[in-house]
C-alpha cells in the first residue's frame, strides 16, 4: 500500500513473471555497456516461457561473435534467474508488434 496525501492506493501485486522480466532486463542492462562500447546493443523482445526472443542492433548484427555474445547475455540471465532459458535472437530486420 502507498500513501499518497492523505488517500491510500493499493498497488497491484507483482506476479511471477514481472519478477522474471524484471530479472532478465536487468541482466541484460548489465551487459549493454559493453555491447555499446563496440558499437552494438541488445533489445528484449518477449519471454515465452524458458525462451527469451532478443533483438541484437548496430555492430551486432553482423559481427563474427554474436553467437559467443548470446552465449554470454543466456549465461548471465541464468544466473540471475536461478534457472536455463534460451537466448533467442530475432531475425535480422525484425520489427517488434506496434514498433
Amino acid at each position: 500500500m502507498t500513501m499518497h496525501t492523505g488517500t491510500i492506493v493499493a498497488e497491484a501485486p507483482v506476479t511471477v513473471e514481472d519478477q522474471r522480466e524484471k530479472l532478465v532486463r536487468e541482466a541484460i542492462e548489465e551487459i549493454r555497456p559493453a555491447l555499446k562500447r563496440d558499437g552494438g546493443d541488445c533489445e528484449l523482445l518477449s519471454i515465452e516461457g524458458k525462451v527469451v526472443n532478443v533483438k541484437l542492433t548496430g555492430a551486432c548484427i553482423f559481427c563474427s561473435l554474436a553467437s559467443a555474445t548470446l552465449e554470454g547475455i543466456q549465461a548471465r540471465i541464468v544466473e540471475k534467474l536461478g534457472e536455463f532459458v534460451r537466448v533467442v535472437p530475432a531475425p535480422t530486420g525484425f520489427k517488434r508488434p506496434g514498433h
